[in-house]
């Protein structure tokens, strides 16, 4: 124990000489460690749909009372977790998946159906986890949208036959911020659930005007074969903490479990999640935020004569001369907006960040297509 006392004392003094520089050195101090996440100086970041006016004041609380317990596996706070969103939606806890982000479990439904099955999807969504279970050898059918730029639901249908076991869709869309009706989404559902499992990313749900009537969770609470994905990466402000869930059967939920790639969750996101879970009051801000930055973007797309898809998320798909020349030249200003989507090069999506930058984005829009036109 002595010597195990004086190898830590060692190493100690070690480190505490390299920050110091030692005896009669000066070296540069290190960055901090906030330098190394969100915009750089200066940026207007618009670009990843994110919330910066979170997480929230009862998030970072919870992180601060239980930073000291990093040391510590997380799976109570799971429980904790699983147990409030199941109480919330009327589900069994063990009805509910964790992960790192929706997006592994999202990966993880690709990645287990994609092996007994095809996996039918629109031409254009937010495609990164189909993407991924093709890399791992499954296969997709991309059924292209509606001329109206809308998920083309008859068209997913029919494509749904034998040799299908998932069909996905993302409600509201991204990029294209546009909500399915929720009468034709609740009959598509009524539809494929015989024929396949419907996998329905709601990861912006929460920033429509009426959430309760844009979910198909009740759905899954009637034993449709359906799994939600849900995220505290919008509307909660943690993107960058990664905490996501589904809420399906406990079938369907166990499935899951075996091709997550993380174990357990990390301490900090937990707690933030835990803590703002239930915070109204943050939520009502921050929605009423992205409604404010949504507007001046829309006020700003028609001061420069332009058009933009109807939308209820925080971001707006907006319809330009040339996406990924309007990218460049907003750039050129330290304004980051999103480029062309494959072969949607007409299609220019912006997110609602901090109030600030969207003003810089919506000065900027009209001189931009000027430019462009000129």
């Amino acid at each position: 124990m002595d010597i195990n006392r004086r190898v830590f004392m060692a190493g100690t003094a070690a480190a505490t000489g390299l920050i110091a520089g030692g005896p009669g050195r000066a070296v540069e101090k290190p960055a901090g460690a906030s330098d190394y996440f969100g915009p750089g100086p200066g940026e207007a970041l618009l670009s990843r749909n994110e919330n910066p006016y979170g997480p929230a004041p009862s998030a970072l609380s919870a992180i601060s009372q239980c930073a000291s317990k990093g040391c510590y596996y997380a799976d109570k706070g799971v429980e904790k977790l699983s147990a409030m969103i199941a109480e919330r939606h009327g589900v069994r806890k063990e009805q509910v998946v964790l992960g790192s982000g929706s997006t592994e479990i999202l990966c993880a439904v690709a990645l287990a159906w994609g092996r007994s099955g095809m996996i039918v999807c629109p031409d254009l969504f937010w495609d990164t986890t189909v993407l991924y279970g093709e890399r791992q050898g499954a296969k997709s059918l991309r059924v292209p949208l509606k001329a109206d730029m809308n998920v083309d639901l008859a068209a997913m249908d029919a494509a749904t036959g034998e040799g299908v076991s998932l069909v996905h869709i993302c409600n509201p869309n991204n990029p294209t911020g546009m909500l399915v009706d929720p009468a034709g989404m609740r009959t598509f559902a009524e539809r494929i659930t015989p024929k396949a499992t419907l996998l329905v990313d709601e990861a912006y749900n929460e920033l429509t005007d009426n959430p309760a009537a844009n979910t198909v969770v009740d759905l899954v609470k009637e034993g449709k074969d359906i799994i939600v994905c849900r995220t505290f990466s919008k509307i909660y402000g943690m993107a960058g903490m990664r905490v996501g869930y589904a809420i399906t059967s406990e079938k369907n939920a166990a499935r899951i479990r075996g091709y997550l790639m993380s174990f357990g969750g990390n301490v900090s996101g937990l707690a933030a999640a835990i803590g703002s879970y239930d915070d109204a009051g943050f939520l009502e801000r921050s929605k009423a935020m992205v409604r404010e930055g949504r507007e001046m973007i829309l006020a700003a797309v028609k001061s420069a004569g332009l058009t933009a898809l109807p939308c209820e998320t925080n971001f707006v798909f907006v319809e330009v001369p040339d996406a990924d020349a309007v990218k460049a030249a907003m750039a050129q200003r330290g304004i980051a907006i999103r480029g062309a989507y494959g072969t949607w090069k007409q299609y220019s999506r912006v997110s609602t960040g901090k109030l600030e930058d969207v003003r810089r984005y919506a000065e900027a829009l009209p001189q931009v297509i000027d430019g462009l036109r000129g």
